[in-house]
């Protein structure tokens, strides 16, 4: 018997299996996952359509006005379905999870974070993780493309 640390409500999994399936023409979509360290469960923070990787990252959302910057010291599981274009000219939106955990978080907060990312990840149903530790900066357009283009 397989043990959580911490618990994925159905609501969250609604969430997720609703994001994964919406259809999307362009740009980048985002849903934003948190650990309450309090009850030991995920709880769903905010989700974006058409939103650029920068205004995720930065807070500088011109459609979601100051609620959409990404903490510096608590970390995030953060699906993005994100428009790629290919060399050979096929637009995608691969699914994507980003594992937001700034190196300025809190230890405990952390460890709890990573114990729960493989369940979060099979739930969520993503194959690429990309790791995201240097806080917003690091957060950019090119590195999410680099990271799926290679």
């Amino acid at each position: 018997m397989s043990s959580v640390t911490v618990d994925i409500p159905q609501a969250v999994k609604d969430s997720l299996r609703k994001f994964r399936f919406a259809r999307r023409n362009a740009g980048t979509a985002a849903i934003v996952i948190k650990i309450n360290k309090a009850k030991l469960i995920m709880e769903e923070v905010e989700q974006f359509d058409n939103i650029s990787i920068e205004e995720l990252a930065e807070g500088e959302c011109l459609h979601y006005p100051l609620k959409c910057e990404l903490p510096e010291n608590s970390p995030r599981y953060i699906v993005i379905s994100h428009e790629v274009k290919h060399k050979d000219g096929r637009t995608s939106f691969p699914l994507v999870l980003i594992n937001w955990a700034p190196t300025t978080s809190e230890t405990g907060m952390l460890t709890l974070h990573a114990s729960a990312l493989l369940n979060f990840q099979n739930t969520a149903d993503v194959s690429k993780v990309i790791e995201i530790r240097e806080g917003p900066e690091a957060l950019t357009k090119e590195e999410i493309d680099s990271k799926l283009l290679s």
